[in-house]
C-alpha cells in the first residue's frame, strides 16, 4: 500500500490482513481492532493513527523492504509513527522494531513485552503506561550505523512514571533524559559503583551464605550494567532486586542502595 490517506477506518474486505505499507503516509487513520497476519512498514510514516486493540500476528514495523523484494544493502529509510495509540496493542513477541522513529506513542497496558529486536528503534517523547516486561532499549545501534546513517539512536524525554518496569534494560542511553516512576517504588541513583561498594560491605555481615551470595552477584552485575550503559547510574526496584531473594532481603538491598550518601 502506498500513497497518501487522511482520517477514517481502516477498513478491509477481511478481518485478517497481509498488508505492506511502503513509501505511504496515514494520517488520522483508525487500526482499532483488526488484526494483521502480517504487518509490514517501510519508509512510510503514520501520523496521530489509532492502533487500539489491533492485534499483529506478525510485524516488520521499520523494515528494510517490502513485497519480497531482496535488500541490496545500501539504505535503510525509516518508517515514523508519530502520536500513535498503542493501548491494548498485541505484538508477537520479539517484534522486529527495525529502523522505526516513535514520536509522542502511547503504550499501554501491556503492549510492549518480550521485546529484544528493538536495536535500531528510536523513542522520543512517548508514554509507558502499565507492565513493560523483558524490553531492551539501545541507544546505539549494534550494527548498520552506515546503512541508518546515525550512530545514536535517539532516546529521551519518555515518560515511564505510570509503568511497572519488569527486567527492562537501557543500553547506552541516558537515564536522566527519560521520567521514571518515584520513591518508594523506584528510584534513580547516581555512583551506581560506590552504592554497590557499600551494600557489598553491608552484606559481609549477613548469615544466610546462600542469599548473600545471590545478593553479591546481583549488585555486581547491576554495577557493572551501570558502568557500561548508562553512565554510572543505576534503575533500582525492591521487586527487581535478585527475584530469587527473600521480600525482606530485596527490600534491606534497595534500602542500602537509595540510603548511601556520597562522599
Amino acid at each position: 500500500m502506498t500513497g497518501e490517506r487522511h482520517g477514517g477506518r481502516f477498513e478491509v474486505p477481511d478481518t485478517h490482513l497481509d498488508v505492506s505499507f511502503a513509501h505511504a503516509r496515514m494520517i488520522d487513520v483508525d487500526f482499532t481492532g483488526v488484526w494483521f497476519i502480517s504487518f509490514v512498514g517501510h519508509d512510510s510514516v503514520f501520523e496521530r493513527c489509532d492502533f487500539t486493540r489491533t492485534h499483529f500476528d506478525h510485524v516488520l514495523l521499520g523494515a528494510t523492504g517490502y513485497g519480497g523484494r531482496r535488500w541490496d544493502g545500501r539504505s535503510w529509510p525509516e518508517t515514523v509513527f508519530r502520536e500513535c495509540d498503542f493501548t491494548r496493542t498485541r505484538m508477537p513477541p520479539d517484534t522486529y522494531f527495525g529502523n522505526a522513529r516513535f514520536e509522542r506513542c502511547v503504550y499501554d497496558c501491556g503492549s510492549l513485552r518480550d521485546q529484544t529486536a528493538t536495536e535500531h528503534a528510536q523513542f522520543i517523547d512517548c508514554t509507558f503506561r502499565g507492565t513493560v516486561n523483558d524490553v531492551c532499549f539501545w541507544g546505539t545501534p549494534t550494527r548498520g550505523s552506515h546503512v541508518i546513517g546515525r550512530d545514536r539512536n535517539a532516546f529521551t524525554g519518555n515518560d515511564f512514571t505510570a509503568a511497572e518496569l519488569v527486567d527492562v534494560e537501557f543500553r547506552n542511553i541516558d537515564l536522566r533524559a527519560q521520567r521514571f516512576p518515584e520513591p518508594p517504588g523506584y528510584a534513580l541513583l547516581d555512583h551506581a559503583d560506590q552504592r554497590v561498594a557499600a551494600a557489598l560491605a553491608a552484606l559481609a555481615g549477613w548469615p544466610d551464605d546462600a542469599v548473600k551470595a545471590d545478593a553479591e552477584q546481583y549488585l555486581r552485575n547491576r554495577a557493572e550494567d551501570a558502568l557500561e550503559y548508562t553512565e554510572g547510574y543505576l534503575l533500582a526496584s525492591p521487586h527487581e532486586i535478585g527475584q530469587r531473594l527473600p521480600a525482606e532481603a530485596r527490600e534491606q538491598i534497595y534500602r542500602m542502595l537509595v540510603d548511601y550518601q556520597h562522599q
